[in-house]
C-alpha cells in the first residue's frame, strides 16, 4: 500500500511539472505535516533540482524547534536550498487569513530570492472539498466555490487530485513527522468541517461526497474564470480614466454577475486587501449604484472607503475618527 501511495504522489508530482525545464529549481512548501513531507519525498525523488521553504508561524510553543527539525530532515534527503521562514502573523481577517498570509508572502520571497520555477503546496482533494463547503456556507458566489488553483504562479498543488489518506500513507519511513494542534481546535471552521460536516455527509450520502465537491470546483472554475475576463473588460468600459473613478450609470447597465466582479477587482486594484475583501463589502459598494439614495461612504478593509458623487464612484483613505 505504502509503495502504491508513493507511486501516486509521484506521478502526480511528474504531471504537475511537465512543462519545467530539467534544471529548474523547485521549492516544496514544508510545514512538517504529513502531507507536505510526502510531497517533498515525492518531488526530490522525480527532480534534480528540488529545495524547500518551512514557515514559522511562531504560534505555538517549541515551534522553532519543530521547523529546524523538519528543515534538517529535508537537508538529509539531499533537498537544496533548505531554509527556515519565521514570519509575523497579523491579526487582520482572523488568524487563518493572517497565518495564510505572512505564509504565502515568505513563500512567494524565497522563490523570488532563490529564482525557483514553482512553490509546491500540498493540499489534498480533501481539502479541496472542505473549501468549497466553506465557500459555501460563506454564500460567496462561484469564485468561492471554485476553491484552490491547480496553478496561480508561482505556486501549484499537485496533489488536489489525490484524498489525503493516500498521500498520507506515502510518508517516509523515519520521517519527523508533526501533525499542528491547529488542525484539531474546534474553534477553527475548517477543523469542523474537517471532523464534523464531511464525515456526517459522507455517512448519510455515501462515498464519494469529497470528489463530488472537487469535481464542483473544477466546474465552477472555469465559469468564473470566463466571468472575471468579462469583469475585467466591462470594467475597463466603465473606467476610462481610472483616476477619476467608475461611471455610476455604465456600471448599473452591467449584467450584475459583471458587476459585482468588477467592482471587486476595482476595490482589490485601488488597495483593499483581497483576502479581507468580503462579500458584504461589495455588495455595499453595489448598492452606492443599484440603490442610490444619497447614503455616505461605505468604510472597507484597509483604510480605504467607497463613495459617489457626481455620478461616479472614488475610492479615497477612510479619514481618521475625530477625538470625543
Amino acid at each position: 500500500m505504502a509503495d502504491d501511495a508513493r507511486l501516486a504522489v509521484r506521478r502526480a508530482v511528474r504531471d504537475a511539472l511537465t512543462d519545467l525545464a530539467p534544471d529548474d529549481l523547485v521549492l516544496v512548501a514544508c510545514s512538517g505535516g504529513p502531507d507536505s513531507v510526502a510531497l517533498a519525498a515525492a518531488a526530490a525523488a522525480e527532480r534534480p533540482r528540488v529545495g524547500a521553504v518551512v514557515v514559522d508561524h511562531g504560534l505555538q510553543a517549541g515551534s522553532a524547534g519543530v521547523a529546524s527539525r523538519t528543515a534538517g530532515w529535508l537537508t538529509e534527503q539531499g533537498l537544496d536550498p533548505v531554509e527556515v521562514a519565521t514570519v509575523a502573523v497579523g491579526s487582520e481577517g482572523g488568524p487563518e487569513n493572517a497565518a495564510r498570509v505572512a505564509r504565502y508572502a515568505a513563500l512567494q520571497d524565497a522563490a523570488e530570492r532563490h529564482g525557483a520555477a514553482a512553490v509546491l503546496l500540498g493540499h489534498t482533494l480533501d481539502d479541496q472539498a472542505e473549501t468549497v463547503l466553506l465557500g459555501l456556507a460563506r454564500g460567496s458566489g462561484t469564485r468561492s466555490l471554485a476553491g484552490m488553483p491547480a496553478v496561480r504562479p508561482p505556486f501549484r498543488r499537485p496533489l488536489l487530485g489525490l484524498r489525503r489518506a493516500l498521500v498520507r500513507s506515502a510518508v517516509p519511513e523515519g520521517a519527523p513527522v508533526v501533525d499542528d494542534p491547529h488542525n484539531d481546535d474546534r474553534r477553527y471552521a475548517r477543523v469542523r468541517v474537517r471532523h464534523e460536516v464531511l464525515p456526517v455527509l459522507e455517512g448519510e450520502l455515501g462515498p464519494g461526497v469529497a470528489e463530488a465537491l472537487a469535481r464542483t470546483a473544477s466546474l465552477a472554475r472555469d465559469d468564473a474564470d470566463l466571468l472575471d475576463l468579462q469583469a475585467a473588460e466591462a470594467l475597463s468600459s466603465v473606467a476610462a480614466d481610472r483616476a477619476d473613478g467608475l461611471d455610476a450609470a455604465a456600471l448599473g447597465g452591467l449584467p450584475a454577475a459583471l458587476r459585482s466582479r468588477a467592482v471587486r477587482a476595482w476595490l482589490v486594484a485601488g488597495g483593499v486587501p483581497a483576502g479581507s475583501l468580503g462579500a458584504e463589502h461589495v455588495d455595499r459598494v453595489v448598492a452606492l449604484v443599484t440603490r442610490w439614495t444619497g447614503q455616505g461612504a461605505v468604510a472597507l478593509p484597509g483604510g480605504v472607503e467607497a463613495a459617489r458623487s457626481y455620478g461616479r464612484l472614488h475610492l479615497r483613505p477612510t479619514p481618521p475618527r475625530e477625538e470625543s
